[in-house]
């Protein structure tokens, strides 16, 4: 929802920053600005984009990660994507993020917003898993656990001379007390 209402704002201010610009030049040289606009901002597109493509095999060939160009990448994306869109809010926003120092700021904010939200989803994951196991009556990882080996073995199983032997569990160290006797 509220990226409809974001989507709404913008195309509100679009709309009236393109009337100004029009009543204050004309609608004849406001139309070229757009379009010099969109060819300015498509030829910035595909050189930022090339450029970023050699970075990224330049990254592939060195065997490091990525990131960087991955996230350049993205924010071209969306550069071409805003430039695309008539207006010239748009527009603006769209060269800044093909503007490399803009765009590194952009990048580390995108980052940084990606880590924190890795971090909020491995928790939440974790504290999931916990309350699993809780309602389970299981004990959660981490906690006190015996190995062993379940055998289920009903009255019309026979056993077999081909069939594998089945050994009783070996306990574990954690099976036992320090004192050597069996936990329960």
């Amino acid at each position: 929802m509220p990226i409809l209402v974001l989507l709404l704002v913008a195309g509100v201010v679009e709309i009236a920053v393109l009337v100004a610009i029009g009543q204050a030049i004309g609608v004849l040289p406001t139309i070229g600005l757009l379009i010099a606009a969109a060819v300015l901002g498509t030829w910035l597109v595909r050189w930022q984009g090339r450029r970023t493509l050699q970075e990224f095999r330049e990254a592939a060939r060195q065997r490091r990660p990525p990131e960087k160009e991955l996230s350049d990448g993205v924010l071209i994306a969306a550069a071409g994507i805003l430039i695309i869109m008539p207006g010239f809010i748009s527009d603006i926003a769209g060269l800044l993020c093909l503007f490399p120092p803009t765009r590194a700021l952009l990048r580390n904010r995108m980052l940084r917003a990606a880590e924190r939200r890795s971090k909020a989803m491995q928790d939440q994951m974790w504290l999931h898993t916990q309350r699993a196991y809780r309602r389970q009556g299981a004990t959660a990882p981490g906690e006190d656990v015996i190995d062993g080996e379940v055998v289920s073995v009903t009255e019309d199983d026979e056993p077999t001379a081909t069939g594998p032997e089945l050994l009783p569990p070996q306990r574990s160290a954690q099976a036992e007390r320090p004192d050597g006797s069996p936990r329960r």
